[in-house]
């Protein structure tokens, strides 16, 4: 028999009590005893478990609900792989190109020797009977080929019904009928803190279901599509979850699926997903006309900091700032001005520009909206006929003059500095040349080639008038510049904290 320890008899009883829980120990008559009882195992409590029980219930059920409608989406883009460069590449050498002359091609333009396939591996929901498949648009675009697998094992070639890449939402069909269709639910109904699975492949794992809840709403600066309203949730996403269904407690789908925020590349607890009713508007448009036709505003806004709202007496709560009206558009044939302080759209407050963006692509064209406008101390209610969105890109003297205390350099914008640099010849105002680094300019957000067109609410047309305007502003209470950067105007305050 193994010895016990020496310290057990010089106080350690109480920690072998400890130790071996069946024991205890009593002072009896003749010195210390010991007596082995039977330890009672906890009492369970049967309300609890059944609480917990209740909600392993409601997560089954959601994922049985939902689970028949999750596809795995496999892409496929085929490339030629050469076995030589070819002589019409830029990275053909010259001196090759001179020595075979005409006989360039025959000797280096050598068929194919294969082709490279690149595959891709996604999810989708089915949300027709008839074999729609919501998805993203980054799962499916660009592919060659796109081969959809059922729970049911089965394969079937999809083709792509439409994308949206500015909103990464995509429809694909397959040709299958009576499906299994999931419902889309009102995702303007989800609250921060309700309980959502997340469905989908991820690392391959078809049908992978994991919880959460939703942690947060109205994500719109995230920076993955240029349209954003982000549901966002702790319920782990990985790669291969993209396209695959957010869904409510009632196996009912809230969200699509899209991207992680990782500097990993696996899940680190934030998810993103697109809210189910955007999901629903854009692919109704895909389905219908195979493109998605915008509502278009014709301003460039910002989002209204504490400090320009001050600087242009507005104390609501609420509100983004018109930097710029497009000439000749919809909010310039309304009476919007550059400064003008939006607060809401058709009666829902606005928080930031990106919101107010979201609002207007998702409405339609042609569409009248009410604008409740902030403008020289009174509310204004503008109603505005919204145009039609085209989809393409929103494609510096004589004189200086330099501020030591905003830390920049100007010069008087002249015709062939405008013309040289894209912008209208008639442009009157300073162009910045030079802004020192660390400095108040810097901090504010300007840069070399911005153009500051008034200061405070007056125009600046030289670098004489810009210096006379400035010399007459208070940085301490704040100077307003309006300027104009990439054709585009917008506000900046400059402000002096060090008091």
């Amino acid at each position: 028999m193994r010895q016990m320890p020496n310290y057990l008899s010089i106080g350690g009883v109480l920690v072998l009590a400890m130790m071996l829980g069946g024991l205890v120990f009593g002072l009896g008559d003749t010195g210390f005893a010991v007596a082995q009882v039977n330890a009672s195992e906890p009492a369970i409590d049967e309300t609890l478990v059944m609480h917990a029980d209740s909600l392993s219930n409601a997560f089954r059920q959601a994922a049985a609900l939902a689970q028949p409608s999750v596809v795995t989406i496999v892409s496929e883009k085929r490339q030629r792989i050469w076995r030589q460069f070819r002589s019409d590449s830029p990275s053909f050498p010259d001196e090759l190109r001179r020595f075979f002359g005409g006989d360039s091609e025959r000797f280096f333009d050598r068929p194919p020797s294969g082709m490279d396939v690149q595959r891709g591996l996604g999810s989708g929901v089915i949300v027709s009977t008839e074999g729609l498949i919501l998805t993203n648009s980054h799962v499916v675009a660009g592919t060659d080929y796109i081969t959809v697998r059922l729970p049911d094992n089965t394969t079937h070639t999809a083709k792509i019904v439409g994308t949206d890449p500015k909103t990464d939402v995509a429809v694909i069909k397959i040709e299958r009928h009576s499906l299994p269709a999931a419902t889309l639910a009102n995702s303007d109904k989800l609250r921060v803190g309700d309980w959502v699975l997340a469905i989908g492949g991820p690392f391959g794992l078809e049908n992978t279901v994991t919880a959460g809840v939703i942690s947060a709403r109205d994500r719109s600066t995230v920076g993955l599509a240029d349209y954003e309203n982000f549901l966002q949730t702790d319920a782990a996403i990985n790669p291969g979850n993209s396209g695959g269904p957010l869904i409510n407690m009632r196996g009912q789908v809230i969200g699509i699926n899209t991207a992680i925020a990782t500097r990993t590349g696996a899940s680190a607890g934030v998810g993103f997903a697109i809210p189910s009713n955007m999901a629903k508007s854009i692919m109704g448009s895909l389905v219908k006309e195979g493109r998605v036709h915008r509502g278009y505003l014709g301003v460039s806004v910002q989002d209204l900091t504490p400090d320009l709202a001050e600087s242009f007496h507005y104390q609501g709560r609420h509100g983004v700032l018109i930097g710029d009206v497009t000439k000749d558009g919809p909010a310039e044939k309304a009476g919007l001005k550059a400064g003008d302080v939006v607060a809401k759209f058709n009666g829902q407050s606005l928080d930031n520009a990106s919101q107010l963006r979201n609002m207007v692509a998702s409405t339609a064209p042609q569409s009248t909206v009410d604008l409740d406008t902030f403008r020289n101390g009174q509310h204004l209610t503008i109603k505005v006929k919204l145009g039609l969105l085209e989809e393409k890109a929103v494609d510096v003297a004589d004189g200086s003059s330099a501020s030591a205390e905003l830390g920049l350099t100007v010069h008087t914008l002249t015709p062939d500095m405008a013309r040289q640099w894209g912008l209208d010849e008639n442009l009157k105002g300073v162009a910045v040349t030079e802004v020192e680094p660390g400095a108040l300019a810097q901090r504010a957000g300007l840069r070399e080639k911005d153009i500051i067109v008034s200061i405070n609410g007056i125009s600046v047309s030289d670098a004489k008038s810009f210096q006379d305007t400035l010399a007459k502003s208070d940085l301490n209470k704040g100077v307003r510049l309006q300027v104009t950067s990439d054709g585009r105007n917008r506000f900046v305050l400059l402000r002096n904290r060090r008091q």
